[in-house]
């Protein structure tokens, strides 16, 4: 089968690679003149732990290709994969306008069926715009060709995309007519030899799967943020709590981390496009208001946490922020908790030093001269007062904390992620602060 996929981002690249490496036809298409020549090259702008690996792979092996030009491969291909971005507005809204573009050059280049695929993340009702901005376009053509659309949300997780695209639990798929259906099925048959886990919606029922479900995380972590912090203040300590209530099967163990909040492309962006989607229909989210509240506070806990060991005056201090990137194995800083504890800490008049084992050259983009760039943890913390946990890399589980005793001004660790053990430190001579008791 050929396919093509619009959008060579995070989401669209990982799509095209795994459909090429199990045997597809697969052109990825991307205005970005610059990045298609990198990708032709087999050189990879994003990090993804095996991506560029399997990106060379499939290049050489003739089943990946790039394009600057829909037009190029349009009349090839069956299925056409619509992988763009979506930002939020500033209403809290997705922007579908690179969405709605793809549909409006697809209705004035195509010449036979096409199945159009939202992989996107798009509100609700997105499918339809799809449908009416291409049926617009054939109408403006004076023509009349076939075609279908579908939604088939990602779910994904940075740091493991392969390995949920190549072996997911499921597969959400959302179509209008058997042709569709078919075609996405057989697309998809390869992955699920052993275990057929594809779910077949209506279209509006997929758009609103992949909403709810990250809603569903994010109010999972935002609860546990909650707890934690309910819990230092009544002397209860929230790792037990959480693994009591874990052991709970109707409750189960994952995103009941507490921490200092959560980031990334997907959480934040689709919490807020979820209460907005509600509020033009006239309805209030009234839990996901609270969680996108309470993340938000959680994002400064760290930062408040130092400020009271130094009686509120921050003024002159070095500090060191140990990872950067919004979680661990991706260099995606979107969100990230860190922007906000390091806008803090810049504020309040400290000396900020910073590393993280992938997000450096995200990080220098954004934070450009602001802080200090440090080769590794133990550059960072030199000469540093305080040390803040904030991305739970493996690398930052096991430093050496002699020589961190020897080498920070003061001894003082804030963890933002649970990581470390609170006696342990105690016995090197450290004092430590960690999230919720």
């Amino acid at each position: 089968m050929n396919i093509a996929v619009v959008g060579t981002g995070y989401v669209g690249l990982v799509t095209g690679a795994c459909f090429a490496e199990m045997g597809t036809n697969v052109t990825c298409v991307d205005i970005d003149a610059h990045k298609i020549e990198q990708l032709r090259n087999g050189v990879v702008p994003i990090y993804e732990p095996g991506l560029d690996e399997m990106v060379r792979k499939n290049i050489e092996g003739g089943r990946l290709h790039f394009t600057g030009s829909l037009a190029e491969c349009l009349d090839d291909v069956e299925v056409v994969f619509s992988a763009v971005g979506t930002p939020p507005d500033e209403d809290g809204s997705a922007d579908l306008q690179y969405v709605l573009g793809v549909a409006r050059q697809i209705g004035q280049l195509m010449t036979k069926y096409v199945l159009v695929v939202t992989k996107s993340t798009v509100p609700v009702g997105t499918a339809q715009k799809v449908k009416d901005a291409i049926a617009a376009e054939l109408d403006r053509r004076g023509v009349q060709i076939p075609f279908d659309v579908a939604s088939n949300p990602e779910f994904l997780k940075e740091g493991a995309a392969i390995k949920d695209f190549m072996s997911p639990d499921r597969v959400v798929v959302g179509v209008a007519t058997e042709r569709a259906r078919e075609l996405m099925d057989r697309l998809y048959k390869p992955f699920l030899i052993n275990n057929y886990r594809i779910i077949f919606t209506d279209i509006p029922s997929a758009e609103m799967i992949k909403y709810a479900a990250n809603a569903m995380l994010a109010t999972r972590i935002s609860f546990m943020n909650d707890i934690a912090n309910l819990c230092e203040i009544v002397g209860a300590d929230v790792n037990m709590v959480r693994r009591g209530i874990g052991a709970d099967t109707r409750i189960g163990t994952k995103f009941l981390y507490p921490g200092c909040g959560y980031g990334g492309s997907c959480f934040p962006k689709d919490v807020k496009a979820l209460i907005k989607t509600a509020a033009t229909h006239g309805y209030q989210m009234q839990v996901l208001h609270a969680v996108e509240s309470v993340n938000e506070n959680q994002k400064r806990i760290v930062f408040d946490k130092l400020t009271k060991y130094f009686n509120n005056d921050l003024t002159g201090k070095t500090v060191a922020v140990w990872g950067l990137a919004f979680k661990p194995e991706t260099d995606d800083m979107r969100e990230a908790p860190s922007l906000v504890v390091i806008d803090l800490l810049l504020k309040a008049g400290c000396e900020v030093k910073v590393y993280d084992p992938v997000a450096m050259s995200e990080s220098k983009r954004i934070l450009e001269d602001r802080v200090q760039f440090c080769k590794d943890l133990y550059d960072a913390a030199l000469d540093a007062d305080a040390a803040l946990l904030l991305t739970e890399w493996k690398q930052f589980r096991m430093p050496s904390w002699n020589v961190l005793k020897r080498t920070m001004r003061r001894p003082l660790v804030i963890d933002g992620r649970n990581i470390y053990d609170k006696k342990e430190l105690a016995e090197y001579g450290f004092e430590y602060e960690g999230i919720g008791g």
